[in-house]
């Protein structure tokens, strides 16, 4: 059975520390981010805010995307948000509607 999976990107501010992830469960996964349950990287730095995912049917694609976006230049990865989301918004309120 294929399911819904999500590549991520979490950030602390506009143009500040990035983390890239993959998920089955967004809304699960952004809320772990906002509160203390995440990694030490995302506790460090207080990456909270969901700024950027992408959807796919099929998890290896939503991996293989993860990869690619981690091996991208910061550049890359700041164009790609602000394509998406230019005011750098907490997408999670957006998720969970």
């Amino acid at each position: 059975m294929e399911r819904i999976s999500y590549t991520y990107i979490m950030a602390n501010k506009q143009n500040g520390s990035l983390y890239i992830g993959v998920t089955a469960n967004l809304i699960r996964r952004a809320w772990e981010h906002k509160n203390p349950l995440s990694s030490c990287f995302t506790k460090k730095y207080k990456i909270n805010r969901l700024v950027y995912y992408e959807q796919y049917s099929v998890i290896t694609d939503a991996i293989r995307r993860e990869k690619q976006l981690k091996t991208w230049p910061r550049k890359w990865k700041l164009e790609l948000i602000n394509q998406f989301n230019p005011q750098w918004n907490d997408l999670f309120g957006e998720i969970c509607g």
